[in-house]
């Protein structure tokens, strides 16, 4: 075991929550794109992106595991696996016959980008990512201290 174990775990932790704001940014910045991408000929309004966060399967060991006698490397930080699209929530239709997208009744697809939501992710991100770097600093402090004992 390392003595920078936590640090990689930490930082495994900042860099997937500053992935997920770069993403919900996105998300925030696409709210009005109506021609994302062609498919079948026909533009497709911008949809949702999302991050999924798995347990990082690592290569080192953590003091936890061993303290409780566990041979799984749970506890080694976290990682993405998936930057996916939301294909569940449907299109929004926004009635504006003057939009050059809109169809012959006058409506417009719009992204499925709810913006409420992307502020509560973006909120829970930020905070996440503030309590890692807390973490990190906590981290530091205690190594700097340990490196004062042999003064």
């Amino acid at each position: 075991m390392s003595i920078f174990s936590s640090m990689n775990t930490t930082t495994s932790a900042l860099t997937a929550q500053r992935l997920r704001m770069d993403v919900i940014s996105s998300n925030i910045a696409n709210i009005d794109t109506t021609r994302a991408k062609q498919v079948n000929g026909e533009w497709e309004p911008y949809r949702r992106k999302t991050v999924t966060l798995t347990a990082n399967e690592g290569r080192f060991s953590s003091f936890l595991n061993k303290a409780m006698g566990k041979t799984s490397d749970v506890g080694n930080g976290v990682k993405v696996t998936k930057i996916g699209e939301d294909n569940e929530t449907p299109f929004k239709l926004v009635y504006d016959p003057s939009h050059p997208d809109a169809n012959e009744d006058g409506y417009v697809e719009m992204p499925n980008v709810d913006l409420l939501k992307e502020m509560v992710d973006l909120i829970s991100a930020s905070r996440s990512y503030e309590a890692n770097v807390t973490v990190l600093n906590a981290n530091k402090s205690m190594l700097t201290k340990a490196l004062e004992i042999g003064k």
